[in-house]
């Protein structure tokens, strides 16, 4: 067996990854339903000014997005560069689809 060798690979090249406990995951579940109340008080509370009510839904909307994204689809780890890029690829194509129909009806 003098030609034989045995390889072990080094601590370096085995990726290893931090398991998420219950708890970041139990705070996020109450984070996002604070949020959804937080909407949802807003739209029932009818005499806010409805313009207000509009934009505080919109960045409730976009804290909730983050949160999901972050803690439930696990955007925030390594190796989901892809799925970010074709996200916010996405974002953007729906964003410049709904400024140009903006502009094509006002214009």
């Amino acid at each position: 067996m003098a030609g034989h060798e045995q390889t072990t690979p080094n601590r370096s090249d085995v990726k290893t990854t931090k398991q998420e406990g219950s708890k970041k995951h139990i705070i996020a579940f109450i984070f996002s339903i604070l949020l959804t109340f937080i909407a949802f008080a807003l739209v029932m509370a009818g005499e806010i000014n409805t313009d207000f009510v509009y934009i505080m839904l919109i960045v409730l909307a976009i804290v909730q997005v983050f949160v999901q994204m972050a803690f439930w689809m696990h955007m925030k780890d390594r190796g989901h560069t892809f799925a970010i890029i074709a996200i916010f690829s996405g974002v953007f194509v729906v964003f410049t689809c709904v400024i140009m129909a903006l502009f094509w009806t006002t214009w």
